[in-house]
């Protein structure tokens, strides 16, 4: 008796073949959320007609959507999974052994491998974020805040949250790793920015870049609405100099438009994560390249990972409120807290990527 998947996969076929379009599918990829079909047509198919059934495909199989897209000789055809398969931080930092410093987790890549990204490399810096509501953007930065508080002391790194709707970082009022207490208004928020900038021309002067300094912005586009000019410039200098002196910007928004990040992130957020978007303008304003399909993921941690050219896709991992203030109260009573859990050791391409090491072997684009 054939399996659901089986079954998903001759019928895709039909569709295909009812067009005209012979191919077949030989393999595939079972994700926490959603299953990749490897499609192989009939040499001369124009790829142009294969998406433009997405939408019969996607009715035919009775999911909410279908998503088509190429990766060297290979059609990829996504279909979400009905049944989600949420990534918990917790039981997942057990599989990882070795965490570089200053690298947050930041969930399970399309392999199940748990994924990383190292701040200090050169080519990372600053991340901008972006999805709309409902994407994950706040979860996903609550991991990451957490993952670094976990993995690294706080004589190592210091961490500074900006949150101007003040719910998104509430639940991490007390963490030792504070530089400042969390800034929820416009005054707070400037004032915190300049003395940033203050820190980073005097690290510059000294020629120092410890303890590292780890900048989180809930929603960019709040702080762009009530003080676009005086926030913009300062923003602007910490994502130009800032890498030098130690400090890296995270800063999310849900409203990926040029008139939001436009000026910023051209050349100042070389790593992009993205979720769900609305339209593919603003998927290909938010990733830095056309074609990315983000505005075809399914939400709620469902991202896609860009820098150098290379585009990943991974589940973002999910910690709970409640895990997050137990694991302040844990921290306010230690002055070292490395969770170096046991497991099969499995390096991440992603950060091995950041170092400078080859990555065409693993195929991943």
């Amino acid at each position: 008796m054939k399996g659901v998947w089986e079954l998903q996969a001759e019928k895709i076929e039909m569709v295909l073949a009812s067009h005209n379009i012979y191919a077949s599918v030989r393999s595939g990829v079972i994700t926490p959320r959603y299953v990749r079909y490897h499609l192989y047509p009939q040499i001369g198919t124009k790829l142009g007609r294969i998406k433009a059934l997405a939408e019969e495909i996607a009715l035919f199989l009775g999911v909410p959507n279908c998503r088509i897209y190429r990766t060297n000789g290979v059609v990829n055809v996504e279909i979400p999974r009905f049944k989600v398969t949420p990534v918990s931080l917790l039981p997942l930092c057990l599989r990882i052994k070795d965490v570089p410093p200053c690298t947050p987790v930041l969930g399970i890549d399309e392999e199940g491998a748990p994924l990383l990204i190292s701040l200090p490399s050169p080519d990372v810096a600053h991340i901008l974020i972006a999805g709309t509501t409902g994407s994950g953007k706040t979860e996903l930065t609550r991991v990451m805040i957490s993952s670094l508080a976990m993995y690294n002391h706080q004589r190592d790194l210091q961490i500074v949250l900006i949150d101007p709707k003040g719910r998104g970082f509430r639940v991490f009022e007390g963490l030792p790793h504070l530089m400042a207490p969390i800034a929820s208004t416009t005054g707070e928020t400037l004032s915190l920015l300049r003395r940033l900038v203050r820190e980073m021309e005097r690290r510059d002067r000294e020629g120092i870049s410890k303890p590292r300094i780890a900048v989180f912005i809930d929603e960019l586009a709040e702080l762009m609405l009530v003080a676009r000019k005086e926030v913009e410039p300062l923003l602007a200098r910490l994502t130009q100099r800032g890498r030098e002196a130690g400090i890296h910007l995270i800063v999310c928004t849900q409203k990926p438009s040029v008139s939001v990040i436009g000026s910023l992130a051209k050349a100042n957020f070389p790593v992009r994560l993205v979720g769900r978007v609305t339209t593919p303008e603003e998927a290909k304003i938010a990733s830095g390249l056309a074609g990315t399909g983000a505005e075809k993921l399914l939400g709620r941690g469902d991202f896609l990972a860009i820098a150098n050219g290379m585009t990943i896709r991974f589940q973002a991992a999910y910690i709970k409120p409640v895990e997050i203030r137990e694991m302040v109260a844990r921290l306010q009573g230690r002055s070292l807290c490395r969770k170096n859990g046991g497991g099969k050791k499995r390096v991440n391409f992603f950060v091995r990527a950041f170092k400078g090491q080859q990555i065409a072997s693993k195929g991943r684009h």
